[in-house]
């Protein structure tokens, strides 16, 4: 049984249809990549996963358990979408850490409001994640103290506090400069060796290659073409993933 399964996912803002139908399954310890040019739904897909956006249609299941079955988002509690939210762990693009609290506070904060165990187990697992993403020595360090690749390690550390299911990310490196970039993603490496499962949207195509266990091609709210890495890159069959990778290859020869 997959992990995570999302069935004929569908989400509109006003008339505008973002996510036409989105459906694809996922194993224990796999990483999906997500490709695809700007406005393909990447991040709407992602924000669906993890209840920041509820989809207008489909199903949603992890580990067997129904989440969402496109149920009225009125018969759905604050409560049911907060304990659907706990499956996901989601790194955004630009960190968002709270600038007010040290690297081990940003990690800790959330599973100790959640109560997920005593503060000194809760410290203790914060404090290794840390040391897991190369900043043992950071703890008690602020944002602005921090390089942005530091900061997203720590995002990183404190996704992995909540002990998800499925951890997401959402362009990860796109806010980074190629120096800084590289540490965040050997650090998403390191997790891929622990059999973290992830979904990671990015334009790394090297990293989508090297990394991934398997690709998906977004274009216009579908996805255009979905296989292994040698399938997507080596012997695409659509011509838009076909113009979407040259045009990749482009930007960065």
């Amino acid at each position: 049984m997959p992990l995570l399964e999302a069935v004929n996912l569908k989400k509109s803002f006003g008339k505008t249809e973002v996510l036409k139908g989105i459906s694809f399954s996922l194993d224990r310890g796999e990483v999906l990549a997500i490709i695809g040019s700007s406005g393909s739904g990447k991040t709407t897909l992602l924000r669906c996963l993890n209840f920041l956006e509820l989809p207008d249609e489909g199903c949603i299941t992890v580990g067997g358990q129904v989440l969402y079955d496109g149920a009225d988002v009125s018969t759905l509690s604050d409560e049911t979408i907060r304990q659907n939210r706990l499956h996901f762990g989601l790194v955004f693009q630009n960190f968002n850490l709270f600038p007010q609290y040290n690297a081990l506070e940003n990690v800790t904060l959330a599973p100790t409001l959640l109560k997920k165990g005593t503060q000194e187990e809760i410290d203790a697992n914060a404090r290794k994640l840390l040391d897991q993403v190369g900043l043992s020595d950071k703890l008690m360090n602020y944002p602005y103290q921090l390089s942005g690749g530091q900061q997203q390690r720590v995002a990183i550390a404190r996704a992995l506090a909540l002990r998800p299911q499925v951890l997401c990310f959402d362009e990860p490196t796109s806010a980074l400069d190629p120096e800084l970039t590289g540490e965040v993603l050997r650090v998403i490496r390191g997790l891929k060796d622990r059999d973290t499962t992830m979904i990671v949207v990015t334009h790394e195509m090297d990293f989508a290659r090297n990394v991934a266990d398997k690709i998906i091609y977004m274009a216009d709210g579908v996805i255009e073409e979905m296989g292994t890495p040698e399938e997507v890159f080596e012997h695409p069959q659509s011509n838009k993933t076909k113009m979407f990778l040259r045009g990749a290859q482009n930007d960065f020869s």
